[in-house]
Order: C-alpha cells, then structure tokens, then sequence
C-alpha cells in the first residue's frame, strides 16, 4: 500500500498505471507498424531487415547481369518495398551508378559507346550476313526502301545491287556508295555528314523525309530494351532515325543479339513503331518472348 493513500485511490492508481502502460505499447507497435509501412524497411518474408549499404550491393549487381530492371523485380529479389527500391536508386542514381526510366532503372555500365564504322563490320560479321539475307527475303519487286546507316544494315545494301526494279532511299554515304555503279534508284538524302557513323543526320534531313513515304525501313540501333527501346550515341542521329520510322509503313529492325540489354545516351524509336525485329539465333529466348507480347514478330536467322 502507498502511504498516506487510502485502499481505494491506491487502487485506482494502479489500474491507471496499467492503462498508460498499455496504451504506450500499442503506441509503440502502432509506430513501427506504420514505419515499416511507409519506408518498407521491413523484409516481406519476415526476415531480419538488410542493412542498407549490403542491399546496396546486391542491387548493383542484379543490374550488373540484367542491365535493365523494373522495381517490381527489384522489389521481389531484395524482398523489400517498392518505396525502398526507389530510394536506393535514387542514392546510386545521385552516385551516377544507374538511370532510372520509367518502371525500373537502367545500369550505366550496359551503356554503350559507337565504335568506328570499320570496325563495327567485323563485330558479329557472320551473324550481320545472315540477317541481311532474311531481310533481302522480304523485299518485293518495286518496293521503295530506306536503308540505315547500321552496319548490318550495309550488308542488305550489298545485296540489293542487282535489283534495278527497287528505289532506294537512304542517309548512309556506305550504302550510296555501294549502290553507285548499279542496282536501284537511289535517293540519298541531305543533312549534317556525321564521320562516325557515316551518316546523314539531323534537322535538315526534314526537308527530304517528309516529302517521301517508304514502303519498308530497315534500320539499326546500337541498343535494344523493351523499356528504352532503341537507343543510339547521337541525338541528331536518334532524331532521323524517329522520322525515318514515322515515314514508314513497316520498320524492320536489324540487330544481333550483343545489341539487346543495352541502352546507350539518345533515344531513337520506340518498340511500338518497330513491326519486325530480324535477328540471330542467339537471342535471348526471353526478350524474344517479351517482344512479341508486344506485337514485334521475332526472326532468327
């Protein structure tokens, strides 16, 4: 009993102390409930939570082998919330490690540099031949074509040589050149030279496309996601390209697998505009799947 307290108060004074005591707890659990919550520092499986700088690391490596990733992946693989996936890359983002895009995040490192022209001609040479061959399949007599500045793209060139009944539109000085002494009616269209890529490029390629339509576009891309679509080293470069497809009826793209994962700086088209992807034998089975779901036709050549 608490002295100089009656029976009945004593009493009473406990039963208040449990209540408080109570209503702390629930406070408490109430508090972290709502932490876990809303920063989604709590693992779903229940598991002790990752500590941040470890979760770092795993989610730099996931995107070392996948190069690009949604948050809803992430989310499953590091068994944490979508809010935490956000803030951990916006951290490696500030750090310049990754890009987010919409949906995901892109690594930097799957980014790619343009190699010389000369030297993206030997990069996969067997693969780029056999693409070209199933693209040539596809051209009918009297077609009007644009021909890209790909270097797979270069090998159709090669191919259409003795086909006089075509006209050939086209950004690419390789390809003119090929066509030169015989073959096609050739349109070679103006712009900025662009040495690296040999190409025509940029706004004054306006004035032309938009006063032509073509029939197919067979185009390249230095990379190829689903989320990105195709990427390219040059903005004036991705600018031709996106008109270049919406001035076509069908775009078929020409790329081997090395292409696909891969984002590089300027965005030249998106998947939705692409009717048909040629490619090798070795793409992934996966991203060959994902495309079709949406309305690209796969060919391995």
């Amino acid at each position: 009993m608490l002295r100089g307290v009656y029976p009945e108060r004593t009493t009473e004074i406990l039963r208040f102390a449990q209540n408080d005591r109570r209503r702390a707890q629930d406070d408490s659990e109430r508090a972290q409930h709502d932490m876990d919550r809303v920063h989604g520092d709590k693992l779903k499986s229940g598991k002790p939570r990752e500590l941040a700088p470890k979760r770092l690391e795993r989610l730099r490596e996931i995107l070392r082998l996948d190069h690009v990733v949604s948050v809803e992946e992430l989310s499953r693989q590091l068994e944490v919330s979508s809010a935490t996936v956000r803030r951990d890359l916006a951290q490696l983002e500030s750090l310049g490690e990754v890009r987010r895009v919409h949906g995901g995040a892109v690594g930097t490192e799957s980014r790619l540099e343009e190699p010389l022209f000369d030297d993206k001609t030997s990069i996969a040479a067997r693969e780029k031949q056999r693409i070209a061959q199933a693209a040539l399949k596809l051209i009918k007599p009297n077609d009007t074509i644009f021909l890209d500045g790909g270097s797979t793209v270069l090998e159709l060139a090669r191919l259409v040589r003795d086909r006089s009944n075509l006209t050939v539109v086209t950004n690419s000085l390789r390809a003119a050149i090929e066509l030169a002494a015989q073959g096609p009616r050739v349109i070679l269209i103006g712009g900025e030279f662009r040495r690296l890529s040999q190409t025509l490029v940029g706004p004054l390629t306006r004035l032309t496309l938009d006063e032509v339509h073509v029939d197919k576009a067979f185009m390249g891309t230095i990379g190829l996601t689903v989320e990105e679509g195709l990427t390219t080293t040059d903005p004036s470069e991705a600018y031709t390209k996106e008109l270049v497809m919406a001035h076509a009826r069908q775009v078929f793209l020409l790329a081997d697998h090395s292409k696909v994962g891969k984002v590089s700086f300027a965005c030249a088209g998106q998947l939705g505009k692409v009717q048909v992807l040629i490619t090798d034998k070795q793409i992934d089975r996966k991203f060959a799947s994902q495309l079709r779901k949406n309305g690209v036709e796969v060919v391995r050549a």
